[in-house]
């Protein structure tokens, strides 16, 4: 089988350095919340270009703890996407505020900037642009809509670690951005872990309070919080993947590059966008096709991984029934829900394989 993603063949590429990272972790005695995860955020912070970066988790929960800290709950609405992982409403609920959705871009799949305008009122109080699958959100619209409206924007990162939008980082460009180490995003651990980076002091000094249980000094505590920090290890491993990230993203780039240039005149594909302004990470390479089953009926067939990317958008899931959301209500949304997939990528992935993918995908078009 040619995996969808090869964690395998990625983490045996820093065996030793990881190896060497975990036993000076155990040797020193210190695991949560120690030297190790400061490096970390001194590095990250450095390298996005702002004044914190705060270690959490998970990515949900820097979404979470984001909300909260800049004050958003209960009454408050929160415009986002209803096309991305789960995790983006669901902080958007644990907070008691509202989620509000977007439709998206047919093309690029994005929260369209272009109706954003129609679903602002008086109890808007943020935006969640989601980077989907590497791709950077139109930030520019997205912030002069929120200046004129005095919102929070704050990016969910989760996918596109090393993105650019216009030559900033993502991460850097709203109040805040929100960041997952998922073992299977680009810049990944072992296990879980999170970041928050803003450049906002006192939302800053708010998250790092909030992931200690809302402690400042040792059993001191001055709201209830949380229990999400980093640990030691996670922080070890990631900082020897940052050393690594920039050639990954490259090897990203160099296979979707490949995919699109061979795949360009296959019949009843449409590929991933690429965009002048920006640069796209592909954490997921995804194809959109009204025949979406039968290509992945033929690929498993051919031992060829797939996903879909998302199978049920967010305002028809069960958790979000309250909202009284229904079919038909984000009609793009719903529709590439049902079209697309993606096909294996990853840093580590062969021309021998990639063209075995290619080839099937060539074949099962030919045969529709």
């Amino acid at each position: 089988m040619i995996p969808l993603i090869d964690l395998k063949k990625q983490f045996a590429s820093i065996h030793q350095e990881m190896k060497d990272a975990i036993i000076q972790v155990l040797e020193s005695g210190n695991y949560i919340l120690g030297p190790k995860v400061s490096e970390l955020e001194k590095e990250i912070a450095k390298r996005l270009g702002v004044k914190h970066a705060i270690a959490v988790g998970n990515g949900t929960d820097a979404l979470v703890l984001t909300l909260e800290a800049f004050g958003i709950g209960q009454g408050d609405e929160v415009i986002t996407t209803p096309f991305t992982f789960f995790a983006t409403s669901e902080a958007i609920t644990r907070v008691g505020a509202t989620p509000v959705f977007v439709d998206i871009d047919p093309k690029t799949f994005l929260l369209d900037a272009n109706k954003l305008q129609e679903k602002i009122t008086s109890k808007t109080k943020a935006i969640i642009p989601v980077h989907l699958f590497g791709l950077p959100a139109d930030m520019d619209e997205i912030q002069s809509i929120a200046n004129k409206h005095n919102l929070v924007v704050i990016e969910d990162a989760a996918q596109a670690f090393g993105a650019v939008y216009k030559e900033k980082a993502v991460g850097s460009i709203g109040d805040a951005g929100c960041f997952s180490f998922f073992p299977t995003k680009n810049l990944g651990t072992v296990g879980d872990g999170g970041m928050i980076t803003t450049s906002n002091d006192t939302v800053a000094q708010t998250i790092r309070r909030l992931r200690v249980h809302g402690s400042k000094k040792k059993y001191y505590h001055t709201e209830p919080g949380y229990n999400s920090r980093l640990d030691e290890i996670h922080a070890a491993i990631l900082l020897v993947c940052l050393r690594e990230i920039d050639h990954w993203n490259e090897r990203r780039n160099a296979i979707a590059d490949y995919y699109s240039l061979r795949l360009k005149e296959t019949n009843g594909i449409e590929l991933p966008m690429r965009m002048s302004d920006r640069s796209h990470v592909y954490h997921l390479y995804c194809i959109k096709s009204s025949n979406r089953e039968e290509f992945i009926t033929l690929l498993k067939n051919a031992s060829i991984q797939t996903g879909i990317y998302y199978p049920l958008c967010l305002h028809l899931q069960d958790a979000n029934k309250t909202l009284g959301y229904r079919h038909g209500d984000f009609p793009i949304a719903e529709s590439v829900s049902k079209e697309v997939f993606a096909i294996p990528m990853h840093p580590f992935l062969s021309k021998e394989d990639q063209n075995k993918i290619i080839k099937i995908i060539k074949r099962a078009s030919d045969q529709l």
